[in-house]
């Protein structure tokens, strides 16, 4: 899909990834963007700076996202891409996060997907065409061992989207996952850590593969490249896997039991 003059909804778009799509698709000839956030002030100043709309929306509330895709359709007359991206960091293993913790991550990592999706596909059945892009993480495609309720729920969203990708592909609804690495955001990390990740990259590299993606219509969107190629192992062969990442989780309490001693 081009996105030369598409209307697009973008969720979590106050900033990091969201904001940066949205400059993204606008240099691309986005006709109209809609950013929502759960701040109001923060959403709507970002909106004023872009010279687009915004409005405030918690996400883990579906009648918000309805009243956020009503709107959407209701200043532009139809949403062509939908940006499912809100999200949020959780760290802990499973003895680390408490059960509201668990339920947070679900609500915003998965409900949220499903709300955005109840509320904007029929109108894009109706006219035989629409795009969803829902925002999860590499950790979903494979884990990150630090963050037991983000890795689940990750991969939930990836599963998700491969199922209205198989649902929804003869009605054509296009659907693509993002699932970046490291990304310098907010909710990012600011270092390679544990070597979960292949480098840290600007949310403004981040946005050009999402354009250069849903361009070609890729139903995988990889910023980071190796992660391809991670997936593949872990297909061919899920054992070995398992035992390469236990091997780099010794590795990674190893090096952090040494540097808590340094210090």
């Amino acid at each position: 899909m081009e996105l030369a003059g598409k209307v697009a909804v973008i969720t979590g778009g106050s900033g990091g990834i969201g904001r940066a799509m949205a400059e993204a698709f606008l240099a691309a000839g986005a006709r109209g963007i809609m950013l929502a956030d759960i701040d109001a002030d923060l959403v709507e100043s970002t909106a004023a700076e872009l010279g687009c709309d915004g409005m405030a929306c918690d996400v883990t509330d579906e009648p918000q996202i309805q009243s956020l895709v009503a709107a959407a359709e209701g200043k532009f007359g139809q949403i062509d891409l939908f940006c499912s991206n809100a999200g949020k960091g959780q760290q802990g293993t499973l003895t680390d996060i408490l059960d509201e913790e668990w339920q947070e991550q679900w609500d915003v990592h998965v409900m949220a997907h499903v709300y955005a999706a109840r509320a904007v596909l029929p109108g894009m059945i109706e006219r035989g065409e629409g795009y969803l892009l829902n925002t999860a993480s590499a950790a979903g495609l494979l884990a990150a061992m630090s963050a037991g309720a983000y890795s689940v729920t990750k991969a939930a969203c990836v599963k998700l989207a491969e199922f209205l990708a198989i649902t929804h592909g003869d009605d054509g609804i296009r659907v693509s996952v993002l699932c970046p690495q490291g990304v310098n955001t907010a909710m990012g990390p600011k270092s390679l850590g544990d070597g979960q990740t292949d480098g840290i990259l600007e949310p403004e590299e981040l946005a050009a593969v999402v354009v250069d993606s849903i361009r070609e219509e890729r139903f995988h969107v990889l910023p980071h490249p190796e992660v391809e190629e991670y997936v593949r192992r872990k297909g061919n062969d899920i054992d070995r896997w398992l035992n390469g990442m236990r091997r780099l989780r010794r590795i990674s309490s190893e090096t952090k039991v040494t540097e808590d001693t340094e210090d």
